[in-house]
Order: structure tokens, then sequence, then C-alpha cells
């Protein structure tokens, strides 16, 4: 049992990292190990789990299904060692979390020392990025996502609620006149990248209703920070997190487009793996998030 244990664990890291090297790094095993523990797998099973190619490497069917049932699994098995190793009620260990930098610099690092006062035996390990991929690529525990979310394979808490607004530099409404939602259809957007339909959406008036606008996407990003830059350089209209431009809302360096109209509010979110078992510095975190971000 303990082989095949080992042997399932190398199989799982080299489908999470998708490369064998990067598992064996991580499980702190040679390259040609981990190949033979996935080989004996194989073996053990009479079938095929992993194509590997010169460029990736992809899942059978078969291949996917053992990872489907034994993800969870092996997920349960290390929290349960955890808390027996470190105590039922023990909070401690290296948490690794993340978030999008802005997000994070606005509202998270200001209040980490106040969590780690409190959890002095917890390590923490903060990147700053915000995609779902990255519980499983890069091994986090928790990921804190803006945005509403899609459905997803992951679990969630809603931590927060915040405004989104669009917005553009005086010099280009000057070329770019907008009195009114439909002129949205034809000027030059900036995108975020990370969302599906970035230059579709909803404005709400409390009289007039609802209307849809669909403009071009000229430009583009995955970064708030990037956006705001473009904007404040008249390369289009964006939308944004208030929080992000309400300095320059207020000194005038943006303008604040329609203001009769609304978007819709978004959410922030912690999201964490679908697991029968969350290790006890993960519930700790999500609660320290929940009193200081929760409104």
């Amino acid at each position: 049992m303990h082989t095949h244990l080992n042997r399932v664990q190398t199989f799982l890291a080299v489908v999470d990292f998708g490369s064998y090297t990067k598992a064996a790094n991580y499980l702190c095993i040679s390259k040609a190990m981990a190949s033979l523990h996935v080989k004996a797998l194989e073996e053990v099973l009479s079938a095929t789990l992993l194509i590997r190619n010169t460029r990736n490497i992809s899942l059978t069917e078969i291949g996917q299904d053992f990872y489907d049932e034994f993800k969870g699994i092996v997920a349960d098995i290390d929290n349960a060692f955890e808390n027996v190793l470190h105590g039922h009620n023990r909070i401690s260990g290296k948490l690794r979390f993340s978030s999008t930098s802005e997000y994070g610099e606005r509202y998270i690092l200001p209040i980490i020392s106040k969590f780690t006062e409190r959890y002095p035996e917890i390590r923490l390990c903060y990147n700053f990025n915000s995609s779902l991929n990255d519980l499983v690529a890069e091994k986090l525990d928790l990921v804190i996502r803006l945005g509403n979310l899609a459905d997803s394979a992951f679990k969630s808490r809603k931590l927060a609620d915040y405004e989104i607004v669009l917005v553009a530099s005086p010099d280009f409404l000057a070329r770019h006149p907008v009195g009114e939602p439909l002129d949205l259809n034809s000027v030059p957007w900036i995108a975020n990248s990370n969302l599906q339909g970035p230059t579709n959406w909803t404005l709400s008036h409390p009289q007039l209703g609802q209307v849809e606008v669909n403009g071009p996407n000229h430009f583009e990003s995955n970064s708030s920070t990037a956006i705001r830059a473009m904007t404040l350089s008249s390369l289009g209209v964006s939308v944004l997190p208030g929080w992000v431009v309400e300095d320059d809302l207020a000194s005038g360096r943006l303008v604040r487009l329609l203001p009769d109209y609304v978007l819709p509010s978004q959410s922030v979110n912690v999201v964490f793996p679908n697991s029968s078992h969350l290790p006890h510095k993960s519930r700790a975190f999500i609660d320290f998030l929940l009193l200081h971000l929760g409104q």
C-alpha cells in the first residue's frame, strides 16, 4: 500500500505540474525515479495513463479517470497526516496563497502582520497571481480571486463586494465623446483578458432600466495596473475596480462615464480545493479574512 501511494503521489504531481522534472523537484526525487513510479503504476493497472511527447504530457481517458478518483483521496490523506502531526487544534505549517497584486497590496499586505501575530507557527508563502490553476500547478492552499466566479471544481467563500466603474481620460473623451450607453459600442476599449466577454456589459439606470453594450476590443491586459496605465494614456475606455481609480477620479485624471448608470457589483472570493478535510491553517486564514475583509 505504501509503495502504491508513493507512485500515485508521483503520478498526480506529474499531471499537476505538466512535467516530470518539476514533479520530481517538488517531491525531492530524481526525474528517473518519477518516470519509474509512473511506469510501475501503469504496469500494475495494465493501462497507459500518460502520453508524453516533446512538448507536453497529456492524460489518456483511463489516466483522467484515475486522476479524478485519487486526487481527493491523496489530499485527504495529506490533511489527515498534518492534523495528527500538528495536533487536532494546532495552527501551524506553511500556508501558500495568492491574489492579484493590486488587491494584495491594497487589502492583504496591511493585515498580514495581524495574522502572523495570532498564529506565530504559520509560515506564509504569498504569490501575486489570480489564476485558479495555481491551486493545482503551484500547490497553493488558497487563491483570492476578484470577480464573480464561474462554476468550478473548487470550493469558495465570498469575502466582500466591490464596485466597478467605466472610466476614460479627458483627452480620450475629447476625441471620442460618450453621451449615452450606445456610444460605447463604437469607441475603443481596453479589455481585461481575465474575463469572458470583457467589453460586454449590462448598465443599469434607476428609471430607464438596463441596456447592453458591447464595445470593440482594441487593447487588452490581464493586469488592472496595466489597464489603468493604458486608460491614463488615453488609449480607450475601461472597466476597473472603484478602489483602483478613486484617486484618478478625484484628481480629474480620469472621468467616470455615464455616472447615472451602474455596472454589476463584483465579489471577492477565497477559493480552495474541494476536499472533505480542510487543513486547520487554511480554515484559520479564511476565518481571518472574513473577519477583516468581510462586509
